[in-house]
């Protein structure tokens, strides 16, 4: 698929999933003009375990455009709710971006993230223990996932 097409329906996906979630409202649209862009970043440590940092996304004064890494070959995930993925390493470096459902990932310390919709994460655990990923609440999880094929 051409890479205009791509990112075309990446943004109508998630401007879909914007204009449907609670926060579209007239109070809800002025309490998120504001709001940091995070991204989770869970990454395999110097001790074989999944750790995870908090990157916060950087734009220029009233907004902007952030370079994801180089992608291609995104895809969309459905998971139907009390599934459980036991531990595992990301098959690749990717972007997991929840359109819609909740998920809870355990890593490998056992630390806990919770991820909703508009939660960015950048899986980079490719080796050691991994981390656990369950599918939370009453609603199937949709994820895109964007694989990464650049620094």
């Amino acid at each position: 698929m051409p890479t205009k097409h791509f990112w075309l329906i990446v943004a109508g996906l998630l401007c879909g999933s914007t204009l449907i979630g609670p926060a579209h409202s007239a109070d809800g649209a002025k309490a998120e003009a504001g709001k940091p862009v995070k991204i989770t970043r869970f990454f395999t440590g110097p001790d074989g375990l999944t750790h995870a940092e908090e990157m916060e996304v950087k734009f220029a004064a009233g907004g902007g455009v952030f370079d994801l890494l180089s992608n291609s070959g995104a895809q969309i995930r459905r998971t139907p709710p009390g599934r459980e993925n036991g531990y595992h390493t990301a098959s690749r470096r990717q972007y997991v971006i929840t359109l819609s459902g909740h998920a809870e990932l355990v890593l490998s310390g056992g630390q806990t993230i919770q991820v909703g919709p508009g939660s960015i994460e950048l899986a980079e655990d490719l080796t050691g223990k991994g981390h656990i990923t369950r599918t939370v609440g009453n609603e199937d999880r949709v994820a895109i996932l964007i694989p990464v094929t650049g620094k």
